[in-house]
């Protein structure tokens, strides 16, 4: 009889830690959930957030380029501006030029000569 009291006390203390084993698994699995939950939110934001800096980027991009092709057109207009006045002056003083030029290499010449 003594032992059937002390496993009658035995199996309500090991009914009782098997409850709250079940509870304790309940609640980690109850987290796990939520972890769970919350990474699948991160990574939509993430993602979301990585889209719109995306597209600012390529707006950024596109502003870029166009900037640069209006600068290299300004460019090639102003050196083909800057072609034709060359010429036209070296067609009304042809004279004047030449001596320009010879001039502008002797002063080269006597700069690399002292070196």
């Amino acid at each position: 009889m003594a032992t059937s009291i002390l496993q009658s006390a035995k199996a309500k203390r090991n009914g009782s830690l098997n409850d709250i084993e079940t509870s304790i698994e309940d609640q980690i699995e109850h987290l796990r959930n939520e972890i769970a939950s919350f990474a699948k939110i991160i990574g939509e934001n993430g993602s979301k957030q990585s889209q719109k800096v995306r597209a600012r980027a390529e707006i950024g991009l596109e502003d870029l380029t166009a900037r640069g092709e209006d600068l290299l057109h300004e460019l090639q207009q102003g050196y083909a501006k800057g072609s034709r006045e060359m010429r036209r002056a070296v067609r009304q003083h042809p004279v004047a030029t030449i001596g320009a030029a010879a001039a502008f290499g002797l002063a080269i010449a006597l700069l690399l000569s002292r070196r």
